[in-house]
């Protein structure tokens, strides 16, 4: 079986996708079909028509009337319209390190969901986060953080392009196509937050949401070292 996975890709944090992308590849005996998704791959096969303007050195989504901090902050919706219909797709951002095999987390998949998440009760009290963006908070913040998609479900098909390139960010991101009873929930230690989640949970996949380990200020954080490692061999097969 063949597992498909989208990762959040943005040509700044190119380091923390190839470490996401090797970390996962490392936990499992079986391929994992890896794609990066973002709004600039998007705009280039012709899918990706949201008004977007930078101020003051921000990108805004004109749509959300609010910043945008990555390349994919919007573009993850994408998964189900790109992904055949049938099966299951995962998607996470690039700022996670994977620590368990991903087909642990395939094996949860409820075909009664038409997705499954974290739930998490997430209010930061950051306000900024990573080099400097904007740290906003909107309900259900970081649940879309890492998703697992049910290609097969009726709900995926109600995010049509039109839908996509028309709905604010806030509202994708709240998953407000779906009734609640569509939204199905997934053990914390799949998205363990850093800076948020427990201690006690032994993470499958760690979130650095403020900032990856090679960002000045979180060198020092939990499970850095684990990262640090995976980035350095990266570092080492480019030289």
């Amino acid at each position: 079986m063949t597992f498909m996975v989208f990762i959040g890709f943005d040509k700044r944090e190119k380091l923390a996708w190839e470490v996401c992308a090797a970390s996962m590849q490392a936990h499992t005996g079986e391929p994992v079909t890896i794609a990066p998704i973002s709004r600039s791959g998007l705009i280039a096969m012709g899918d990706y028509h949201r008004p977007q303007h930078e101020y003051e050195g921000i990108e805004y989504d004109d749509l959300s009337r609010a910043p945008v901090s990555t390349d994919f902050a919007i573009a993850r919706f994408w998964v189900p319209y790109l992904a055949p219909r049938g099966g299951w797709a995962l998607y996470c951002d690039c700022d996670f390190l994977w620590r368990t095999d991903v087909r642990e987390l395939f094996a949860l998949a409820d075909p009664r969901y038409a997705v499954m998440v974290v739930k998490h009760e997430h209010k930061p009290a950051e306000t900024e986060k990573m080099d400097g963006q904007v740290q906003t908070t909107y309900p259900r913040k970081n649940w879309s953080s890492l998703v697992l998609w049910n290609l097969a479900h009726a709900g995926g098909t109600r995010l049509t392009r039109h839908v996509l390139n028309s709905l604010p960010g806030r509202d994708l991101h709240a998953f407000c196509w779906l009734d609640e009873a569509a939204i199905g929930e997934l053990p914390e230690c799949w998205n363990w937050l850093d800076g948020h989640s427990s201690e006690d949970i032994n993470p499958s996949a760690v979130h650095f949401t403020r900032g990856t380990p090679d960002m000045r200020g979180f060198e020092r954080t939990r499970y850095a070292d684990e990262w640090m490692r995976y980035a350095s061999a990266l570092r080492e097969r480019r030289r």
